[in-house]
């Protein structure tokens, strides 16, 4: 099976910053953009079926307490322009939303304690044997890059698959900086650096702030440390056993932060109750049985007045229309 995996809320969001005008244009790029998204990889991978993963509170908030502290304080310096553009957009989500659940035939996924990331990747470890494509900008997905997964950047229109990163055109995409074909991602290293370095998106801290990639005659860098963390010989130890002092004076040891930053970045790695909950939501998709899928989307089409979609309704409908074929999901 070729499962289409969409990250709803990064997908329509982020599709709002791709142009600048007035709002009802960018709303109808954000719908243009994420059922356009869906088309293009359905037709170019041969889907079978789209799973839609949505966002919950997160557990993480509860693990980690400066876990996206950081996004209040930008909601909080927002204008009214921006709040009133804010609360249509999430209204127009929210009806997109009750569309996919209740006039389609995708499957939808959401938990309160879960994040669309922590669902797609249980998905993926759901279904082993198959492919599976991820709709997302969300640079966390790298870590799940495959010979069976690859990700599509809707925005910037970019494949990436563990051969590399294509554009629309099938073409290698090219390094702005060196000018050389941009190289595969190497999962195990993107996430590695991740955990050390931490994230400024999700306020999650480093665990050795300043830490350099490569090291010098007198000190391990994170290459060093990443080639030797099967062995945990030297290297990794001289790295992971470092402490230093943060602005409030507190010690931090690297390996305590480190650990820490696994269990909120690895998408393997959630606490055992948590992997649970992902378990229990991605086997509670059912086979929907939803008729005249195209219909339902012409209406919708009419009321967001898509037009373009709604000349090609066909093309647009087929993956909307794809019944789930449940098999036994893994335990």
């Amino acid at each position: 099976m070729n499962y289409i995996l969409v990250d709803t809320a990064n997908t329509f969001f982020r599709s709002k910053f791709a142009i600048q005008s007035d709002l009802d244009s960018k709303i109808g790029m954000a719908l243009h953009i994420t059922f356009n998204s869906i088309r293009k990889v359905w037709q170019d991978f041969k889907g079978d079926h789209v799973v839609f993963c949505l966002e919950g509170r997160s557990w993480r908030k509860d693990f980690y307490e400066p876990y996206k502290r950081n996004r209040k304080n930008v909601r909080d310096a927002r204008t009214e322009k921006e709040i009133e553009e804010d609360e249509v957009f999430w209204e127009t989500f929210d009806n997109f939303k009750d569309f996919i659940d209740q006039k389609t035939n995708c499957t939808v996924l959401q938990n309160p304690k879960l994040e669309a990331d922590d669902l797609i990747a249980g998905w993926v470890q759901a279904h082993p044997n198959d492919n599976h494509f991820i709709i997302s900008t969300d640079g966390d997905f790298a870590q799940l890059i495959a010979p069976n997964v690859a990700q599509y950047n809707g925005v910037q229109e970019v494949t990436i698959t563990h051969q590399g990163y294509f554009d629309d055109k099938g073409n290698r995409v090219k390094d702005k900086k060196t000018g050389e074909d941009r190289p595969a991602p190497n999962p195990q290293w993107l996430l590695f650096e991740k955990c050390m370095r931490g994230d400024t998106a999700d306020n999650v801290f480093s665990a050795f702030p300043g830490v350099r990639t490569k090291g010098t005659k007198t000190r391990v860098g994170l290459t060093e440390a990443f080639e030797d963390r099967n062995s945990k010989g030297y290297s990794w130890n001289n790295m992971m056993l470092q402490r230093w002092v943060d602005h409030e004076g507190f010690e931090h040891r690297v390996i305590d932060d480190y650990t820490r930053n696994v269990t909120l970045c690895d998408l393997s790695a959630q606490p055992d109750e948590i992997k649970e909950i992902i378990k229990e939501t991605v086997a509670s998709a059912k086979t929907k049985a939803v008729e005249q899928v195209g219909l339902k989307l012409i209406k919708f089409c009419a009321k967001w007045d898509l037009q373009r979609i709604a000349e090609y309704p066909q093309s647009y409908a087929e993956p909307l229309n794809a019944k789930y074929k449940k098999e036994e999901v893994m335990a």
